[in-house]
């Protein structure tokens, strides 16, 4: 009995090497692959999807089907592809995960603190998602639209709250972090 991720690996490879279609043959095995590996797992729900990642390692995707196309009746070469990418799939689902609980974390408790006010969770927010770098008194008054003494006591109480913690070099370069939530 052939491993059902295999067979994922080689229905892929099959349907679009037959090509039925004149458009959509990568994208309906891509939806084969999905199938096989669902049935695979047997369970209701999946966090990964190869799909997805075959999508963001399209240049090296298409090479390994020309590869294993147009070269030996070796697929030794496209199946060790397909296995690292379906790899890659689920290390990238675990990290997107572990996202989710640390911002799950992180709202549980700024849930016990209810005096959080709208600018302070305005910036947790933002630190959540698509913040780059430290944060400063000078870039949490513009993205809160406030003065720099208001950032300031923000900050104090995000501190204090345990949710920030300030950076090691200090005077007009301080700047914060988040600090690892508590269980």
């Amino acid at each position: 009995m052939l491993d059902p991720v295999l067979v994922a690996a080689i229905a892929h490879l099959w349907f679009v090497t037959i090509h039925p279609f004149e458009d959509g043959n990568g994208r309906i095995a891509r939806a084969i692959a999905d199938m096989a590996l669902a049935r695979a797992d047997n369970i209701p729900q999946r966090f990964y999807s190869l799909s997805s990642q075959i999508m963001a390692e399209r240049k090296d995707y298409y090479r390994e089907l020309e590869q294993a196309q147009r070269g030996e009746l070796d697929i030794a070469p496209w199946l060790a592809w397909f296995l690292g990418c379906l790899d890659r799939a689920i290390i990238r689902a675990d990290e997107w995960v572990a996202g989710v609980l640390y911002r799950a974390k992180v709202w549980r408790g700024a849930n016990e603190y209810p005096g959080l006010n709208p600018r302070q969770r305005l910036i947790l927010e933002r630190l959540l998602s698509d913040f780059k770098g430290h944060l400063t008194t000078s870039k949490y008054a513009t993205i809160a639209k406030c003065s720099n003494d208001t950032a300031l006591r923000d900050i104090e109480g995000l501190v204090e709250r345990g949710f920030l913690a300030r950076n090691p070099s200090g005077g007009r370069r301080t700047s914060y972090r988040l600090v690892e939530p508590r269980e």
